[in-house]
């Protein structure tokens, strides 16, 4: 059900939060000769910002359109200081030439109404000094930025974008914000109301005051387990990661499908009495989904029609069902594509599936339709995963990341306010506090952002990093009512091998290996950890600013197999989860970490669920 995370690459130095933005205007009326007809009048307003580091920068350009429609364009620039490099561009192909820069428009991207703008971004390298650009063109002509007026009779219309939903923006946004200090407080999320309000009321916090949905299949597997009967009752997320699992269930440790699992949710709120039920349901079959792994491809593809089959076979079948009137009492969460947007900021340039995945908009475009249906229905709360610390939060992955946030939700018909929530560490192990130290931790005069363990990242913890994000994400637009969730179903790491205190060495590494809870072998590993235990129980409002501690994924089903196995579900086999697997670039050549004996993801695997029970923390009574 998870794809690898992975680590950004890391800066060696501290970063300045330094913003540089430069607005250049720039317009000709002379005709364009490629890509639009000859009668076209090129008119621009190109806008340029830059977050920069020492050495390293994270910019984003915005293109608007002031003159005639545009059936594609292409950019040109250079940069004033001969050491500035693009090292990864997206939302569009990117080529340079010593100091002279081009892009071309993706497919997606290519046709620019009058008024119309497209985003797009690279995160790039320089030293001595970082000057913006400022000699921008588009299809070879320098522009003023004064609207021209169209042409009488443009032979080439804008084409009509593939998504219902407006043009996908996937790069970072114009004005990144500073970067916010981990330690920052939360800003508050709206007190939890002292009586619940009218059934089907959208309420700012879906698990306040309300019960949880237990899942008759995993609850019937857990009662099977030894000792399985004092997690059995917990509320866990139902997966639909295919378009049979909707109506069937029949994918994974599942039987029942979508209507199944609502008319028991009904069943168990009336037996409830007069307090809310939540449910929750995890969206998750983007065309090249988990473009970055193998263990939970998907079944569809992008080259077959994906994106229109998960819109019309997937999402409408979906929002179509939770719609039902008889379902309106109930608080539906929905937690959208797990590992889709992060994979745009991070694996674009090592997987080809990802490549096609941006190139196409097919991740963005899903999840703004998906947005768009869902948030629609108003017993309906939609929260977007958000990846993990240890794989965003790095300098070069988390300010994109949160543009990102902001460029998909501005693309949807209400907005931000089409987004409940963030979710992290889902399906995955990272700690929800690391107790013994944190970022700001020094050992022998240095910083624990030093050790291997760390390795530069600004978060220790998702506590820490959930906090940073939700603030980051406020600072850009979002509204201060948006609340965090965190996956605490696998990561207590209790058991005898969890620390009780914090390591007295003067080496920074034998520090944080000694100090640290979460025990895997490296942060990036991700596959049925061995070790792993139980984390905090399901909670509404533990803290300012998070809605709730949830158990998404339910403990005892694989995340993937360790050897090889035929299966109709789409799922390969990821080395990752092979016990003998001794790594690679992307988990600092360690051991996968993973328990032998797995099955495919999804499917009951008893041994995890004994070892995730005996490793609970808090552990279980």
């Amino acid at each position: 059900m998870r794809s690898t995370p992975r680590p950004g690459a890391v800066s060696s130095t501290v970063r300045r939060g330094l913003v540089a933005a430069a607005v250049l205007a720039l317009g000709s009326t002379a005709a364009v000769a490629t890509a639009t007809s000859a009668s076209a009048a090129v008119s621009c307003k190109v806008n340029y910002s830059a977050s920069e580091w020492q050495g390293g920068m994270s910019a984003n350009l915005t293109i608007q359109n002031l003159g005639d429609a545009l059936n594609g364009w292409t950019l040109t620039f250079s940069f004033p200081n001969s050491s500035q490099k693009v090292s990864q561009g997206w939302s569009g192909n990117w080529s340079q030439s010593g100091s002279n820069v081009t892009v071309t428009a993706m497919d997606w991207n290519k046709s620019l109404a009058t008024g119309g703008s497209t985003s797009i971004g690279f995160n790039g390298t320089w030293s001595g000094s970082n000057p913006a650009p400022s000699d921008f063109k588009i299809n070879g002509v320098s522009c003023n930025g004064t609207p021209q007026s169209p042409s009488p009779s443009p032979s080439v219309s804008p084409s009509v974008s593939p998504s219902a939903s407006p043009s996908p923006r996937v790069s970072p946004s114009a004005s990144p914000s500073p970067r916010v200090s981990p330690s920052a407080s939360p800003s508050p999320s709206a007190s939890p109301s002292t009586s619940p309000p009218p059934p089907g009321t959208h309420v700012d916090n879906p698990y306040a005051d309300a019960t949880g949905y237990v899942n008759p299949d995993w609850s019937a597997s857990a009662k099977s387990e030894p000792g399985g009967s004092r997690v059995a009752n917990i509320s866990t997320a139902i997966w639909l990661d295919r378009i049979a699992a909707i109506s069937s269930g029949s994918a994974g440790n599942n039987s029942m499908g979508l209507r199944d699992h609502l008319d028991e949710a009904v069943r168990q709120d009336e037996a409830n009495g007069s307090a809310p039920l939540t449910i929750q349901v995890v969206i998750y079959d983007l065309p090249n989904r988990d473009c970055s792994a193998l263990a939970s491809n998907g079944e569809l593809k992008i080259a077959q029609d994906g994106l229109a089959r998960y819109k019309s076979e997937y999402i409408d079948v979906i929002a179509g069902i939770m719609a039902d009137s008889k379902y309106s009492n109930l608080r539906i969460v929905t937690v959208i594509e797990p590992d889709s947007l992060p994979n745009l900021i991070t694996n674009v340039s090592n997987f080809q599936a990802c490549q096609e995945a941006q190139s196409s908009g097919a991740y963005v475009q899903g999840v703004q339709y998906a947005l768009n249906k869902l948030h629609a229905i108003k017993n309906v709360y939609t929260y977007v995963d958000a990846a993990h610390h240890a794989w965003l939060g790095w300098d070069n992955n988390f300010q994109p990341m949160v543009n990102l946030f902001y460029q998909v939700a501005t693309g949807t018909t209400a907005g931000v306010n089409s987004i409940d929530g963030f979710i992290v560490n889902t399906a995955n192990f990272a700690a929800l506090t690391e107790p013994y130290f944190n970022i700001n931790t020094t050992v022998n005069g240095q910083s624990v952002r030093q050790s291997h363990w760390v390795d530069w990242n600004w978060y220790v913890d998702e506590s820490s990093f959930a906090t940073g994000l939700r603030n980051a994400l406020i600072s850009k637009g979002f509204p201060n009512t948006i609340g965090m969730l965190v996956d605490t179903s696998r990561n207590g790491w209790g058991g005898s091998a969890r620390p009780t205190k914090a390591s007295t060495s003067t080496d920074v590494n034998t520090f944080v290996n000694e100090s640290r809870v979460d025990r895997r072998i490296h942060a990036g590993n991700w596959c049925n950890q061995s070790g792993a235990g139980m984390g905090e129980r399901p909670k509404a409002n533990p803290a300012a600013g998070f809605d709730a501690y949830v158990w998404i994924k339910p403990p005892g089903e694989s995340d993937g197999s360790s050897s090889a196995i035929d299966n109709d579900e789409g799922k390969g086999f990821d080395r990752m989860c092979d016990p003998t697997y001794t790594g690679n670039s992307l988990n600092g050549n360690n051991m996968s970490g993973a328990l032998g004996g797995a099955p495919v993801s999804g499917h009951w695997f008893s041994a995890q669920f004994q070892q995730l029970m005996q490793n609970a923390y808090p552990p279980l009574s």
